[in-house]
């Protein structure tokens, strides 16, 4: 199987019991694991079949420890992992949404290892030997200028040594606080538009694409759940003539009814054939996936982003229409289950492609 190597920031995710809010729980036990977009990635991938690599700067200590032994018995490369006596593991609480009242996430990330790791601890030649494919997001370069530096160094090194580089925009506006006198959605866009032309996959959403590169969908409300699927095509055409070195654009499609029920799908939008394919199809019409009773949505891109790098490196999977039905299903999957890894396997997901969604026992 292809090498896939991602980078960026893994932290303590503490999550409020169930449905608690964080005021009911605390104080009180709280679930601890751990997650982070590039550390989400990998695990899926690893759990897809893939030779996955995460690199990422921890704390030289017990919970360290923990964390990079989390990762390495997923099946995760932590070879490359960086230990510091600097630094601290970043964390994010999680108070978790139903019916009209949406999840929250309080992020505690000031001083973590990664955010103030130079660029030239890692040594890309070495992470990238046999590797085929980089993966990184926009969240890692928000915490600080330091982790911005890094990425685009890493990027630029993964270009030079030949490997297919994917980025995931993924906007957080609670970040993006490292330049006191530019808005969150300024720095964004300045940081991502060095990142971008070293990116062949970008993957977004359509609020993603808004806030970094000012490209909108029209008529689309997303705040009202309310997406028209025919607009998405020219969001990707628009992203491509902005930065022409991108061969693929996928875009995920969430109709957010409630926090307990979305609806969800993807495009998977090929530069080579200017054609954009949507996933899932019922005939030749796009009907996306209802997810009625959400477990856990968080890390649901992630899983998106992995199951199309999966199909996309994988010989069986990888012609655009059969690649983001792969990512689609793999990402529905992961809103079933609690925590930020999706522990689905490949069957599983072929399963679901297959049209085996009704959640009957398996004996």
């Amino acid at each position: 199987m292809a090498r896939v190597v991602t980078f960026g920031e893994v932290m303590g995710r503490i999550a409020a019991p169930g449905f608690l809010r964080l005021r009911q729980a605390l104080p009180g036990p709280l679930d601890v694991t751990f997650g982070g977009a590039e550390a989400n990635v990998a695990a899926s991938l690893a759990m897809l079949g893939a030779q996955a690599a995460f690199v990422t700067a921890l704390p030289d200590n017990a919970i360290g420890d923990a964390c990079s032994a989390s990762l390495k018995a997923l099946g995760i490369d932590t070879q490359h992992i960086i230990r510091t006596d600097r630094g601290r593991l970043g964390l994010y609480f999680l108070e978790a949404g139903a019916n009209q009242r949406p999840s929250q996430v309080v992020y505690d990330r000031a001083g973590s290892a990664v955010s103030i790791t130079a660029a030239d601890r890692y040594d890309w030649a070495a992470i990238f030997d046999g590797a085929v494919w980089f993966h990184v997001t926009g969240i890692t370069p928000a915490i600080s200028q330091t982790a911005a530096e890094a990425m685009l160094a890493a990027v630029q090194a993964a270009k030079t040594a030949g490997l297919t580089v994917s980025c995931d925009l993924n906007f957080r506006k609670k970040l993006w606080r490292w330049q006191a006198a530019t808005s969150p959605k300024e720095l964004a866009e300045k940081t991502m538009r060095e990142v971008l032309p070293h990116a062949d996959l970008v993957v977004a959403n359509e609020e993603d694409c808004a806030a970094v590169l000012g490209i909108h969908a029209a008529q689309t409300d997303v705040e009202a759940g309310e997406l028209r699927i025919a607009s998405y095509p020219a969001v990707a055409r628009q992203l491509v003539a902005q930065f022409p070195n991108v061969t693929q654009v996928g875009i995920t499609l969430r109709e957010s009814i409630s926090a307990s029920h979305n609806n969800w799908g993807a495009m998977l939008y090929c530069v080579a054939e200017d054609r954009a394919y949507f996933a899932p199809l019922q005939g030749d019409a796009y009907r996306p996936y209802e997810i009625r009773n959400m477990i856990d949505r968080v890390g649901g891109g992630d899983a998106f982003a992995a199951g199309l790098i999966f199909a996309l490196t994988t010989a069986e999977l990888n012609s655009p229409d059969t690649a983001v039905r792969f990512a689609t299903a793999a990402s529905c999957l992961a809103h079933s289950i609690v925590g930020d890894f999706n522990y689905s396997s490949r069957a599983e997901v072929e399963s679901l492609m297959a049209g085996s969604g009704s959640g009957r026992v398996v004996r």
